[in-house]
C-alpha cells in the first residue's frame, strides 16, 4: 500500500498523522483494515477521552457510601439495608441532532443498559434537554421528536421518567443536547464488575442481531463538529428496539440472580471492539473473538463491520464453560439470543478470528491505554465587566408574567405528560410536585434524584456557574429532605482544541470539584461530550449534574407547594442574587461566588426542617429569582401568599437560598400563606388564575 493511500486511510477514520505514527511505533507494522477500524474508534474522543482524561482526575471520587466508582458501567452507592443504588448520566447529542427520535430513544436504551450491566434493576430515567429558541422550526421539530423517542423507549420497557430539565437557547440551534440519566437498585450480592476473568472461560454475546446500523457512530458523530450534510450521517445513528431491551434486561438480571456470570459489559460505542478490549484491560487478560459466530441481521458483513457495529440491545458476558447450558436455558426463557463467540486467554491481546482465519491481532494495551492524552491550552476569556443591568420595576407584575410564560420557565406538562412516571409504583413525588423526584424503597425509606445545569450561567463564569449546578442539584434534594450520597456528571462543551473552549472546560471541572468537595459529595461516574459545535460556533458550556440522595421516611418527602392558610413564608440562606446570566436579562458578566459554608448550612437547615415536619414546603430560588420561586410555590399548592420584600425580585443565585413555609420556619420570615393571589407589597399583585394562565401556555410546539 502506498504511503499516500495509508495516510488517507487513517485520516478518513479520524486519526491524526501523529496518532497514526504512534500506532505504527506501538505495533512495529501497519495495521490491517480490521485493526485500523478498531483503533480509530478506541482512539476517538468519545472512547478515549483524550482531551479530558487529565482533567477528570481533579474530581473527588471517594466517599463513605461509594461501592463502585468511575471506570465501571455505572457508579453505585450504598443506601443501607443491603441495598445499592446505581446511577449514571450520558449524552446522545450528536446522534439526536441528526435523527432526534432514534438518537434520543437509543440514548435512553444505552443508559439503561449501563445500569443493569452492574446488576441493578433500572427504576427511573431523567433527561436534560437543550434546543435552540422555541421560535425556530428546527428546534420545535427536534424537541417534538426527541421527547417522543424518550417516551417511546422508557414507556415500552417499563421504566418511569420521573424528572428532568428543558432549556432553549440560541447556541443549541444546530447542536441540541440530549442527556439521559438512569438509576437502579440492587442487593449488594447481585453487583457485578465488567473485568473479564478466568483463562478458558467462554465469551458470550447476548441480545439482538448485529447489523450495520451505528457503524462509526462514536467517531463520525461524537468526535467531530457537525456541519453541512449532516443528513448523510443518518446511517451512523443506531436503531433501537425497547421490547428486545426489556427481555435482555430481565434475562441478565436472572442470570445474575442465579450466579451464572463472571462479568458483564454493555455494548455501546464501538460495539464489540470497546466491550471486548475494556473487559480484557480491566481483567489483565486477552480475548479471542470469532466474528463468524456472531448472529447477523444482514448478510455479507465484513469482519471490521461486525467488530465496530453499534447495534443496540446487546451485552457481552464471561461465563464458565460448564455453565453454558444453564445460560442458554435462561436466555431461551426470555427469548434472548445467546451465542458463545470467543474465550478468555492469557495473551493480553484482542484477537479477531473469522473462522480459522486470524483477521486482527492487537495488544489490549495499545487499544485501551496507548492513545495519547492531550494537554489543553486554555486561554482565559474574561467575563464582561460592569454593573448588572438596572431594571425599571414599575411593571414588576408584567415582568413576572413574562418570565412564567417564557419557554425556559413555563409548565413542562406538555413534555412530561408524554412519559409514564408512575410505572413500577415507586414514585412518591412526580415531576410537578417537588424539586426532586422521590422513589420509595421496600423498607419505607426513599431515594431522591435531581439533574441540573445552566449553560448560560456557565458561559458567564465557568467556575462559578459549574459550582452552581452542583449546589442547585443538592438544593433540590434538600427540598425533599434527602442527603446527597453521590453525583454523576455530563460535560457538554465545544471543540477542546480551541483555547477558549479549553479554558471553559478546565474552569468548569475545577468548579464542580470545589463544590463537590465543599458538600462532601463524590462523583461516581459520568460522561464527556465534546465538539458540540457548528459553523456558527460552540454551544454554551453546559456541565450537567445528576445527584442521588437518601431520606429515611418516604411519607415525609417535601413538596413544592404552599400548604396551609396562615403559615409563615421564610427565606432561608445567603441570598445574594445577580441579574448577570439571569433568565430575565440573559446578560453576561461575572457571577457572585457562593460561600460554600453558607450553602451547606442552608441546605442542612431545610433538609432537617422537612424531615422533622417543621417545614410544610421547600423550593430553591433559582431561574427567575425570588418572585418566580414564590409564584411557583403558590401555583403548586393552589393557594396564594402575601410577602414583604424590598430586595431583588428577579436576580438569581442557584442552590443558595430557599422559599419555605411552616408555623415557625427557620430563616427570615417575609410573609404569610393565604388568599387567592400573590402579593408582594407595594410591587405587584396577581391572581393565581393569571399566574397559571401565563405559566401553562408558554410551551407550544406549533
Amino acid at each position: 500500500m502506498s504511503s499516500t493511500a495509508s495516510l488517507s486511510r487513517h485520516r478518513a477514520l479520524g486519526l491524526t498523522d501523529y496518532e497514526y505514527e504512534l500506532i505504527l511505533e506501538s505495533l512495529a507494522r501497519e495495521p490491517n483494515d480490521v485493526e485500523l477500524a478498531m483503533l480509530s474508534l478506541m482512539w476517538s474522543e468519545h472512547c478515549a477521552y483524550k482531551h479530558s482524561r487529565r482533567l477528570l482526575g481533579r474530581l473527588p471520587t471517594k466517599g463513605p457510601h461509594v461501592l463502585l466508582g468511575p471506570g465501571e458501567n455505572s457508579g453505585v452507592v450504598d443506601v443501607g439495608g443491603g441495598v445499592a443504588v446505581a446511577f449514571k448520566v450520558e449524552s446522545h447529542n450528536h446522534p439526536s441532532a441528526v435523527e432526534p427520535f432514534q438518537g434520543a430513544a437509543t440514548g435512553v436504551g444505552g443508559i439503561v443498559r449501563d445500569i443493569f450491566a452492574v446488576g441493578a434493576r433500572p427504576i427511573a430515567v431523567l433527561d436534560s434537554l437543550r434546543f435552540g429558541e422555541l421560535s425556530s422550526e428546527r428546534s420545535r421539530y427536534l424537541l417534538e421528536r426527541a421527547v417522543a423517542g424518550i417516551g417511546h423507549y422508557g414507556n415500552s420497557i417499563g421504566v418511569p421518567t420521573v424528572g428532568g430539565e428543558l432549556y432553549f437557547e440560541p447556541s443549541y440551534e444546530q447542536n441540541c443536547l440530549i442527556n439521559a440519566m438512569c438509576l437502579g437498585i440492587a442487593p449488594h450480592e447481585r453487583l457485578i464488575r465488567s473485568a473479564a476473568a478466568g483463562v478458558g472461560n467462554a465469551v458470550v454475546l447476548l441480545g439482538a442481531l448485529t447489523g450495520r446500523d451505528g457503524i462509526g457512530g462514536a467517531s463520525v458523530l461524537a468526535s467531530a463538529e457537525l456541519g453541512e450534510g449532516d443528513s448523510d450521517k443518518r446511517p451512523s445513528v443506531q436503531i433501537g428496539d425497547p421490547f428486545a431491551e426489556k427481555k435482555l434486561m430481565e434475562c441478565c438480571l436472572e442470570l445474575l440472580d442465579r450466579g451464572l456470570l463472571v462479568s458483564l459489559q454493555d455494548l455501546g460505542a464501538a460495539g464489540l471492539t470497546s466491550s471486548a478490549s475494556e473487559m480484557a484491560s480491566k481483567g489483565n487478560v486477552g480475548l479471542d473473538i470469532d466474528v463468524s459466530k456472531v448472529p447477523l441481521r444482514e448478510p455479507g458483513m465484513e469482519p471490521f463491520e461486525i467488530m465496530i457495529s453499534e447495534s443496540q440491545e446487546r451485552m457481552l458476558c464471561v461465563i464458565e464453560p460448564g455453565r453454558l447450558d444453564e445460560v442458554v436455558e435462561v436466555c431461551e426463557k426470555w427469548e434472548t439470543l445467546s451465542t458463545a463467540i470467543g474465550e478468555v486467554t492469557e495473551s493480553g491481546r484482542v484477537r479477531v478470528l473469522d473462522g480459522d482465519d486470524l483477521v486482527g491481532d492487537l495488544p489490549v494495551e495499545v487499544l485501551v491505554d496507548a492513545c495519547p492524552t492531550y494537554e489543553l491550552r486554555p486561554t482565559p476569556v474574561a467575563p464582561v465587566s460592569g454593573a448588572a443591568p438596572s431594571l425599571d420595576e414599575t411593571d414588576a407584575a408584567g415582568r413576572l408574567l413574562e418570565l412564567l410564560a417564557s419557554p425556559n420557565l413555563c409548565s413542562r406538562a406538555p413534555v412530561f405528560e408524554q412519559y409514564d412516571w408512575i410505572v413500577q409504583s415507586r414514585t412518591v413525588r412526580r415531576p410537578d410536585q417537588a424539586d426532586a423526584a422521590v422513589l420509595q424503597l421496600p423498607d419505607g425509606s426513599a431515594i431522591a434524584v435531581s439533574i441540573d445545569g445552566n449553560g448560560r450561567r456557565v458561559g458567564c463564569d465557568p467556575r462559578v456557574g459549574a459550582a452552581e449546578a452542583v449546589y442547585e442539584c443538592a438544593a433540590n434534594l434538600a427540598c425533599v429532605g434527602a442527603e446527597p450520597l453521590g453525583a454523576t456528571n455530563c460535560l457538554n462543551f465545544g471543540n477542546p482544541e480551541k483555547p477558549n473552549v479549553a479554558w471553559q472546560l478546565t474552569e468548569a471541572v475545577q468548579g464542580i470539584a470545589e463544590a463537590c468537595e465543599a458538600l462532601g459529595v463524590p462523583i461516581v461516574g459520568g460522561n464527556v461530550s465534546l465538539y458540540n459545535e457548528s459553523p456558527d460556533g460552540p454551544i454554551c458550556p453546559t456541565p450537567v449534574i445528576g445527584m442521588v440522595g437518601k431520606l429515611p421516611d418516604a411519607s415525609k418527602a417535601g413538596r413544592l407547594g404552599f400548604a396551609d392558610e396562615g403559615d409563615a413564608i421564610a427565606l432561608v440562606g445567603d441570598f445574594e442574587p445577580s441579574l448577570n446570566g439571569s433568565e430575565l436579562t440573559k446578560s453576561v458578566g461575572p457571577l457572585p461566588p457562593a460561600d460554600a459554608n453558607a450553602v451547606r448550612d442552608a441546605q442542612e437547615a431545610v433538609r432537617c426542617g422537612i424531615r422533622s415536619g417543621a417545614l410544610k414546603n421547600a423550593h430553591d430560588v433559582s431561574d427567575g429569582g425570588l418572585a418566580v420561586a414564590i409564584a411557583e410555590c403558590c401555583l403548586a399548592g393552589g393557594i396564594g401568599g402575601t410577602v414583604e420584600w424590598s430586595g431583588d425580585l428577579f436576580g438569581e443565585a442557584p442552590g443558595r437560598a430557599f422559599i419555605v413555609s411552616g408555623q415557625a420556619p427557620p430563616g427570615q420570615v417575609i410573609g404569610r400563606v393565604g388568599g387567592d393571589s400573590l402579593e408582594i407589597a407595594g410591587r405587584l399583585k396577581l391572581s393565581l388564575s393569571d399566574l397559571a394562565s401565563a405559566r401553562d401556555g408558554g410551551l407550544r410546539y406549533a
